[in-house]
């Protein structure tokens, strides 16, 4: 069995390896492989992963794509909904050598509600589109900022406590035809206005001045390493873009702006272009 121990700064030491994210109860995963690429998390579809690099790393990948390595060697990944079974983080080291760790990315069962009636016809319509675009072009500009936001390397908390009435992955299939699945997690608190926090330290990236058609009063927090919260349906924004946010800062009020039905709160999360659940970054609501 492998021997930890608690560090500073919240950090597990595992077999003179150092794994980041060891005080999280949502970090369920240790690995120190014997290529030297030390990681740990919530190795499923929707999870995550951070870790350090071997010394003297100066690229890593995972499956051909660069991973982000910060000034003291801790990285940070995450998988899609949908990922594959497996996944490789390679290494290359100062002298040129290359290290690889084939990560097992297990399988979710996620609720999936067979419908039978068809799907509704049609698409966006031209009109609607020249609305939606340009909301979708600042959507995607804002996540490609960079910030030197360290949330990445937290445990994250809960935005708002309520009634979940909507979680990550579930998908609705009209007559063997799948709709798109739901990319965040919904909490229910019954009434406008309620306060929700910033779940980890993050920068402002995108405030909307005025609703969205869709996602209503939307808010984006940059976590860094290209890590992002997105918060829909907001009543009131109450932080502006570029502001440096704190873990536990109230950034906004609970609302039914947009595409919603009642108040709520829709918290989604994306690592670069992966969908991540929520709750394996906070455990479950207590």
């Amino acid at each position: 069995m492998l021997k930890a121990s608690l560090v500073a700064g919240g950090i597990l030491a595992i077999a003179g390896l150092v794994v980041l994210g060891g005080t999280s109860p949502a970090a369920t995963t240790a690995v120190a492989g014997p290529s030297g690429i030390a990681y740990a998390g919530e190795v499923t579809q929707g999870g995550w992963v951070r870790g350090k690099v071997p010394q003297g790393t100066r690229l890593l990948t995972l499956d051909g794509a660069p991973v982000k390595i910060a000034s003291d060697g801790a990285w940070f990944a995450a998988f899609d909904r949908d990922a594959k079974p497996s996944a490789t983080l390679v290494a290359t080291l100062a002298d040129g050598r290359k290290v690889s760790q084939t990560i097992a990315v297990a399988p979710r069962a996620w609720q999936i509600e067979n419908v039978d009636i068809a799907r509704k016809p049609g698409g966006a319509t031209e009109d609607f589109m020249k609305i939606r675009q340009p909301e979708l072009d600042r959507i995607n500009a804002a996540r490609v900022l960079q910030t030197d936001a360290q949330g990445w390397r937290q445990h994250f908390v809960w935005p708002a406590k309520g009634r979940i009435s909507g979680r990550f992955g579930s998908q609705r299939v009209y007559r063997g035809e799948p709709a798109a699945y739901h990319s965040g997690l919904d909490i229910a608190t019954g009434t406008s206005g309620t306060p929700f926090v910033a779940p980890a330290d993050g920068v402002v990236i995108l405030a909307a001045e005025k609703p969205f058609t869709l996602e209503g009063n939307l808010l984006m927090i940059d976590h860094g390493m290209g890590l992002n919260s997105a918060f829909l349906h907001c009543s009131q924004i109450l932080v502006k873009e570029g502001d440096h946010v704190k873990q536990g800062q109230v950034i906004g009020r609970i609302g039914m702006t947009g595409r919603a039905t009642g108040p709520h709160l829709h918290w989604s999360i994306k690592w670069n272009d992966a969908r991540l659940d929520p709750i394996l970054f906070t455990g479950p609501m207590n």
